[in-house]
């Protein structure tokens, strides 16, 4: 079930929404950035104004988007898992379209969701034996290092910084990050935020790219949600992450709109804890699968349509 918080979250979006609407477009020019409040105005809970500084990516020769070759051989994870009878994957339950509460159903669905049922259905013969376990961004890393899960798939960007922690499949999803803004907003680009308020998912690679941005300050939350509800507040002049989880916000509250060029590429992978590489191999077989046999590209038809025509999958490297 959904939690009583994220329910809170998303009803304080539906809300602030319709004040949103009723309170017109915002100011042109310089007035964007002031940002005013109102005294006492409700903030989601772990709210950090500014933003703590992000680690900066790892430079090097690395190649992020490079994984291991392909196998279904079993391994020492692969036996644990098949032994236990059930994957344990961390997702996210507030991203709509992506992984999200259906509320008709009370399940988790969207993207991600059928890609990790297809990794449970080659691995354990069921797409159903799957325990999911919701995370926040800042608590990917973290519940792979403790065992909590054996794997995560949750728009977690591959960097090179992050592969010294933990071990990703090929990418199975290409993002950009962009911004969310009001409608009627003059903002176009990142140029056009200086002095002004940016929100992301604390733990993101997101943050660290907005705090590159000179004179922008960056937000952070636990949830991109509750940018939303910064956004809608008008305590944040955007929201900038990546354009899946900013075509589900804008999904659910139509007084915004997804605007600008990629301000940064961000490829998506599965990680697992850097031992369990039979697990990332195995995870890459069942990749090339969802390529070659159309499931890959039915799963976006059916949650992704809102971003464009259906792009090819993107295409696996692997390493030497």
């Amino acid at each position: 079930m959904m939690s009583s918080l994220a329910a809170r979250r998303l009803g304080a979006g539906v809300l602030i929404a319709a004040f949103v609407a009723l309170a017109g477009c915002a100011a042109e020019g310089s007035a964007l950035r002031e940002v005013a409040v109102a005294t006492g105005a409700p903030r989601p809970g772990g709210v950090e104004d500014p933003a703590r500084p992000v680690a900066a990516e790892a430079g090097g020769s690395c190649d992020p988007r490079a994984s291991l070759r392909p196998t279904d051989l079993g391994g020492r994870t692969i036996a644990k898992i098949r032994k236990r009878g059930r994957l344990i994957a961390g997702v996210s339950q507030n991203a709509y379209q992506v992984g999200f509460r259906d509320p008709a159903t009370g399940q988790l669905a969207g993207f991600e969701i059928d890609l990790v049922r297809e990794i449970a259905r080659d691995l354990l013969g069921s797409p159903d034996r799957v325990q999911f376990v919701a995370l926040g961004a800042a608590d990917r890393v973290p519940s792979l290092a403790s065992g909590r899960v054996d794997l995560v798939m949750r728009t977690m960007t591959m960097t090179c910084r992050d592969w010294q922690q933990v071990a990703f499949s090929t990418e199975y999803f290409s993002a950009a990050q962009r911004l969310l803004v009001p409608l009627g907003s003059p903002v176009a680009s990142m140029a056009d935020l200086t002095g002004a308020k940016v929100c992301a998912a604390a733990g993101s690679t997101s943050i660290s790219n907005i705090a590159a941005h000179p004179g922008v300050i960056p937000v952070s939350a636990v949830e991109v949600i509750d940018c939303l509800i910064l956004l809608q507040q008008r305590q944040v002049a955007a929201v900038s992450t990546s354009d899946i989880l900013l075509a589900g916000l804008a999904a659910q509250d139509p007084t915004t709109v997804v605007v600008g060029p990629p301000i940064k590429r961000q490829p998506y992978g599965v990680a697992v804890a850097p031992a369990a590489t039979d697990l990332v191999r195995f995870v890459n077989s069942v990749l090339e699968r969802l390529r070659r046999d159309g499931t890959w590209q039915a799963a976006y038809r059916r949650w992704l349509s809102n971003l464009g025509p259906t792009p090819a999958p993107p295409p696996a490297r692997y390493r030497p």
